[in-house]
């Protein structure tokens, strides 16, 4: 059984855009299944498993799920069975390619000397 919310019953924090925004991207799996789809275009539920960080394949599942209902991803052929087919961003989840960015930016700085392999990006 899915621990995700319902985006039409979802439990808003507050009114706080950013308190919004976690309450939907908060987690590290969304933000790094939205990486992947920007990385790569599309994604296959088996090529998400395959990333480095491991998750596991319940909490992939509902990741998934609660991206389409909130219209971050969609499936590319909706009417095949969700394990086999493949996800892409919408415009709403294409618009998140900044934020990852200066995410990324700001990681590289700041994080350098706590994680000394972290990776370059451009």
């Amino acid at each position: 059984m899915s621990t995700e919310p319902d985006p039409e019953t979802l439990d808003w924090r507050s009114v706080c855009p950013i308190s919004s925004g976690l309450d939907v991207l908060g987690d590290k799996w969304s933000l790094l299944i939205v990486r992947d789809l920007i990385s790569h275009g599309t994604r296959t539920y088996s090529e998400f498993l395959e990333s480095p960080e491991r998750v596991s394949t319940n909490i992939l599942a509902a990741r998934l799920r609660f991206l389409a209902s909130v219209g971050i991803i969609e499936r590319v052929n909706p009417s095949a069975a969700a394990r086999n087919n493949a996800y892409r961003l919408t415009d709403r989840g294409q618009a998140l390619r900044p934020v990852l960015e200066e995410l990324g930016r700001w990681s590289q700085v700041h994080l350098k000397a706590l994680h000394a392999e972290i990776v370059n990006i451009v």
